[in-house]
């Protein structure tokens, strides 16, 4: 069973913006970014990794085996791989508040709100979170330009302006959609189609007021976090559903998000904890499962002329090959719809 949650906001959004859409030329944004390789641009970066505690339960060691997998399977080479700067502080304001900055940045955070992320405190997991926002922004410029982009990173959708929660520390979907949102002559629409089994509850928090950005969220109702936020579309899944259910569920309410947000890119959180074999999901979904949905995702956007960058949300495991593996469905999904829409 399924339940969908729209929020009062829905209508005024969408009513703001359909008059105008309609009229309007859907075309790829063209600025270079740059030209290294006409392929699907990976993005990713060595210091997406930090050191953690022995025994951590976040699988740090995931991000480069990510890269490692698509590279020995042959899905990319080495010159799709696009390498983000690490995100400026100034560009972090444009989410998080100045005093959450100053802590996190300068090593200020109390063992509290250390609990609260799951993360020690250090130099190296701040330089991680920002090099991971940088990748997210750097995808997204991709996608603007060539019209889809994957990071090997990102999703860290747990974070508000002014605290980190649940193994995110910075937001790096909200701070890629408000720099791109505002980073052009006329402001951009942003939809953010978040689809890893935990609520987005800090990015719907965020854009709560916002109306170029469209947060819709399908996760696992009686998982983390417990109290949610108010996306603009929630769509709370029962415990152990499975592949068909879940598809048909995502296919249920896409379509028409494109066709009445109608927006000018799309940010896309393909999390693989809605598996069977996540240690923190509670779905049963299966590798082919994952796969059909990201494959799904992203024709139904770009097919429409809608750029899409695409960022691997959450998975867990203790086998870390097996779980970059399976976060590489989507750079593989992706792979396919660039061959197939000729991009």
């Amino acid at each position: 069973m399924t339940c969908a949650t729209f929020s009062p906001r829905l209508r005024t959004k969408v009513a703001r913006q359909v008059g105008a859409a309609l009229a309007a030329c859907r075309c790829f944004y063209t600025e270079p970014v740059r030209r290294e390789s006409s392929a699907l641009p990976i993005v990713h970066h060595s210091k997406y990794v930090c050191d953690l505690p022995p025994n951590h339960r976040f699988p740090m060691g995931k991000f480069p085996r990510v890269l490692r997998h698509l590279i020995k399977d042959q899905v990319i080479t080495e010159k799709q791989v696009w390498l983000p700067e690490i995100a400026s502080k100034d560009l972090l304001r444009c989410v998080h508040t100045e005093e959450y900055l100053n802590n996190f940045i300068g090593g200020k955070i109390n063992e509290q709100e250390q609990r609260r992320t799951g993360f020690p405190w250090s130099e190296g997991i701040v330089r991680r979170c920002r090099y991971e926002t940088g990748g997210t922004v750097l995808a997204a410029e991709a996608a603007l330009q060539r019209g889809l982009a994957c990071s090997t990173a990102g999703g860290t959708h747990h974070a508000f302006p002014s605290y980190g929660s649940g193994f995110c520390l910075l937001n790096d979907l909200a701070v890629a959609a408000r720099y791109l949102m505002g980073n052009s002559p006329t402001k951009r629409k942003v939809l953010i189609v978040d689809l890893d089994v935990h609520q987005g509850d800090g990015t719907a928090f965020i854009f709560q007021e916002e109306p170029y950005v469209f947060t819709f969220s399908v996760h696992c109702g009686k998982n983390f976090p417990v109290r949610k936020q108010q996306s603009d579309l929630d769509v709370s899944l029962d415990d152990g559903l499975e592949d068909k259910e879940y598809l048909s569920t995502v296919e249920a309410h896409l379509p028409w998000l494109l066709e009445t947000f109608r927006p000018d890119l799309v940010l896309y959180d393909a999390g693989v904890d809605p598996h069977r074999d996540d240690e923190l999901g509670r779905l049963r979904l299966t590798d082919q499962g994952l796969y059909q949905r990201d494959l799904y995702v992203m024709k139904s956007v770009v097919s429409r002329g809608v750029p899409l960058a695409a960022v691997i949300g959450g998975g867990y495991s203790r086998d870390i090959d097996v779980l970059a593996a399976r976060h590489s469905i989507v750079h593989r999904a992706a792979t396919q719809v660039w061959r197939e829409c000729g991009m």
